[in-house]
């Protein structure tokens, strides 16, 4: 049976009068109150499940909110886990 015969293909390159250039702003670092708010707000949820574990049905607001609490102290954990995107 005969081969086939090997087909060489040229790289593709972008025509030049398509490609227009664009500038990045070069983004400086984060203003330190950022990074304080970020760390507190990870903390603050942190503290609010352990207040809860700890003593969650001797504080009455807690008492009220029941497993919500749960819900409260993750949202704040992620939502500082979610600040660590915009930080430079």
């Amino acid at each position: 049976m005969p081969k086939s015969k090997v087909r060489k293909k040229a790289p593709y390159t972008a025509p030049a009068d398509r490609r227009t250039p664009v500038k990045v702003k070069s983004a400086g670092p984060s203003h330190p109150i950022y990074v304080a708010v970020m760390l507190g707000v990870m903390l603050l949820g942190l503290a609010w499940l352990v207040v809860n574990y700890i003593a969650g049905d001797k504080i009455p607001i807690m008492k009220e909110l029941g497993n919500w609490n749960f819900a409260i102290g993750f949202s704040l954990m992620i939502g500082g886990l979610l600040m660590t995107m915009r930080w430079r």
